[in-house]
């Protein structure tokens, strides 16, 4: 069940990127071939980027595409990276999401009951959205890195 939610999540990451992309291209032709400039479409850019960026995390920790030590990592066995593997969910990935979920909550609860938007003039309304995934984003990397811990300690128990 995460392993399909992640799938979904990591094609809207993409769709949103590929959004990203074609944004980018029609701002900065409308910017340099016309000389017109939008504060919204910037935004916009920004706010596209957080969620690919929000979503993609849990995402690449589920493809296994997440930030490691490589030219450590790599030159272990296949054993030792388990058990590195699990170590690092349960040490440093799980508590430090924690943190971050129970930190933002405050956090996106003002910026809803603030109705935030932008302060530059020319900008989005609803910034308090995209605030909103950051708990989001923890919340997800929190379960896949729970089915990571699973998976890995079966796999664990079955060698030894």
């Amino acid at each position: 069940m995460i392993a399909a939610a992640m799938r979904i999540i990591g094609g809207i990451s993409a769709g949103t990127l590929g959004a990203l992309v074609l944004l980018v291209v029609y701002d900065a032709t409308r910017r340099y071939l016309l000389h017109e400039g939008s504060v919204a479409l910037q935004e916009l850019e920004w706010h596209l980027f957080d969620v690919v960026i929000m979503l993609g995390i849990a995402y690449a920790m589920h493809r296994g595409a997440h930030v490691r030590v490589d030219i450590f990592y790599d030159r272990f066995s296949p054993a030792v990276k388990r058990v590195i593997d699990l170590v690092t969910m349960l040490f440093f990935v799980l508590p430090v999401s924690a943190l971050i979920l129970y930190v933002s909550y405050d956090f996106v609860l003002m910026s809803f009951s603030q109705m935030e938007a932008s302060s530059d003039p020319g900008g989005l309304p609803y910034r308090f959205i995209i605030k909103a995934l950051i708990p989001l984003a923890f919340a997800l990397l929190i379960l896949q890195a729970m089915r990571e811990i699973a998976e890995t300690w079966r796999t664990i128990r079955k060698r030894t």
